[in-house]
């Protein structure tokens, strides 16, 4: 009898499901007894922690920069399983209880089909292992394509995507993670740029707008800028 060759993915291989998962606290919240409050942020950082095996967490401060939403959880896993299981135990945390969810992205990591000819070091396309979190600032959106675009050819395609990868490349502070929606959320590909100079992803946006690809962008709002926090620092600034 012949062995059947494992159609397992290597570790290698194994593709990362990522949410973005946004939250804002009822100022009824900030109303309670500090020890009530600061109970609430002690069993929600517990709650992160009691995770950190099986998900990795990048927490964002979104205070003062956007009205919607006060916080955000980057969470990186295997398992969309114990994502819902993490998500289950914040809310029922004295703090969670408070919570709403008015965003929330769920993605995959996948490789590009137009990096081949753009070979550098840790090139983004290439990945489907995301290690973030080295930068202050992460810029965030949801990103949908018009249908016309998936009409053009191949070729059509990749001269496009060409001008669009070497204007980023101009930009070497700016980290860019595509990551994959199709069929699994609303949008096609969820973006989050890392940068510690929020001046040039404004200038690399502004220089994006220009090319011919661009042309084709049905939606790619609405965008969040995250500030990179410790938790407990995020937790703080929502003024409990």
């Amino acid at each position: 009898m012949v062995e059947q060759k494992s159609q397992r993915p290597s570790a290698d291989d194994r593709r990362q499901y990522v949410n973005f998962c946004f939250y804002k606290v009822d100022p009824a919240w900030r109303r309670l007894p500090e020890e009530d409050r600061k109970r609430g942020k002690c069993q929600f950082i517990d709650a992160v922690k009691s995770y950190e095996q099986d998900i990795i967490v990048i927490p964002y401060s979104l205070v003062g920069v956007r009205g919607d939403c006060d916080f955000m959880l980057w969470r990186i896993g295997y398992d969309l399983l114990k994502f819902q299981e993490m998500a289950a135990r914040l809310s029922s945390t004295d703090l969670g209880k408070y919570l709403t969810i008015p965003y929330s992205y769920l993605s995959m990591t996948k490789r590009s089909v137009y990096v081949d000819k753009h070979v550098h070091a840790d090139q983004e396309g290439r990945r489907l292992k995301l290690t973030p979190g080295k930068f202050r600032y992460l810029f965030v959106y949801p990103f949908v394509k018009q249908k016309a675009w998936y009409r053009l050819t191949q070729h059509a395609r990749q001269g496009m995507m060409n001008e669009h990868i070497e204007i980023g490349h101009k930009y070497p502070t700016v980290r860019l993670n595509t990551t994959y929606s199709f069929g699994l959320d609303d949008q096609e590909f969820v973006v989050a740029f890392e940068s510690d100079k929020p001046e040039h992803f404004v200038d690399l946006v502004m220089e994006l707008r220009h090319s011919e690809a661009t042309s084709y962008t049905l939606r790619d709002t609405p965008t969040f800028t995250c500030v990179h926090r410790e938790l407990s620092e995020a937790l703080d600034l929502l003024g409990g």
